[in-house]
């Protein structure tokens, strides 16, 4: 009997709380998991974006070899507590408002139709918004994740002389801001905002219109969910590739030994790595984002759909006719305010 009422009580609680803060726990949840399950080949893709002459020599397996012996198992998740910190509100908020902003669309915009168009407007503006709230964090993430701790006197490497390493996400957010204030703490996001709004659109557009092509019977099957969601990652990556190498370089720009002093901007950053290494080092890494990618954009859509069925999120369609009834009913309210007042008298 206790347990049915603690299980009544959670149902209540659950069907209690509103669509969008569903949508923000099933967003995070899946952000975090999908995040985690990835975080070495993430560290060993940024130390191939930022590292190119100590770690490309030495492959995808040296490169693992080597972080396991000079910093242990957990070198393979340095600056992942950064990375978490800041992926669970942004996946939080990108999934979330990818709903909102299909929701307005459709109620603001009803001759755009409910296809591919509208998850790729709706995608793009979904990852815009999530990216200005939490790059900071990423900034953070990168700083840590490119220090690389010497084997024998487990110092930082590559660091230009007298830079103060940092100690943590909290020191590497303090000593940035005592830098450069606000401005260095959103270093690299023009390339981020370049590079998120065709990504993030493209990804919600290959996902469900992918999903549109299996039939009703299978479209909740998890295998069917993470097939979608692998291709989806694997196609937006690949075309928005160079502006993530050149937001990285952006981003630890202070803390190369070739660093002139002077802050490069997104077009020089891309046009200085294409003259001085070639047109492929824009894509420096992009064989181990695919391994990251594949897995990491799968589960976190697949944990998204499971999260929202867990949550009772009503179908997308369902919230789109609650908001239009609420809507439509508030003018009403108003209109017959006035009458009842009379009555009331």
């Amino acid at each position: 009997m206790g347990e049915k009422r603690e299980e009544r009580g959670k149902g209540k609680l659950i069907d209690g709380m509103p669509v969008f803060a569903k949508e923000l726990i099933a967003g995070g949840v899946a952000g975090g998991f999908a995040k985690t399950v990835v975080a070495p080949l993430e560290r060993v893709k940024i130390l191939f974006q930022t590292r190119r002459a100590e770690f490309r020599s030495l492959g995808l397996l040296g490169s693992f070899t080597k972080i396991a012996k000079t910093e242990g198992v957990l070198g393979f998740y340095r600056g992942n507590g950064a990375s978490i910190a800041r992926i669970v509100p942004y996946a939080a908020l990108h999934y979330m408002a990818y709903e909102q902003y299909r929701r307005w669309i459709i109620l603001g915009f009803p001759g755009v139709g409910r296809g591919p168009v509208l998850d790729l407007i709706a995608g793009s503006f979904a990852g815009g918004t999530a990216v200005l709230f939490t790059y900071p964090l990423d900034l953070v993430r990168t700083k840590l994740a490119y220090q690389v701790a010497d084997s024998s006197k487990l110092n930082v490497q590559g660091l230009v002389p007298r830079e103060q390493v940092y100690k943590g996400i909290r020191d590497c957010f303090s000593k940035t801001y005592k830098e450069a204030g606000i401005r260095g703490l959103y270093r690299g996001v023009a390339p981020s905002l370049y590079g998120i709004f065709p990504y993030a659109g493209l990804k919600f557009y290959f996902y469900e219109e992918m999903k549109r092509h299996v039939s009703e019977k299978h479209r909740n099957d998890i295998t069917v969910k993470l097939v979608c969601g692998s291709v989806a990652g694997l196609l937006g990556q690949t075309f928005t590739y160079p502006l993530d190498v050149a937001r990285r370089q952006m981003q630890v720009q202070r803390l190369l030994r070739s660093n002139s002093g002077d802050m490069k901007s997104t077009m020089e950053i891309l046009v200085m790595i294409v003259r001085r290494e070639g047109w492929k080092q824009l894509f420096s890494g992009l064989s181990i984002n695919y391994l990251k990618v594949v897995p990491s954009v799968a589960i976190g859509f697949t944990v998204y759909d499971v999260m929202k069925s867990f949550l009772h999120v009503p179908a997308r369609d369902e919230t789109v006719m609650e908001v239009a009834t609420s809507r439509s009913s508030q003018p009403l309210a108003l209109h017959s305010s006035p009458s009842l007042s009379q009555s009331q008298q």
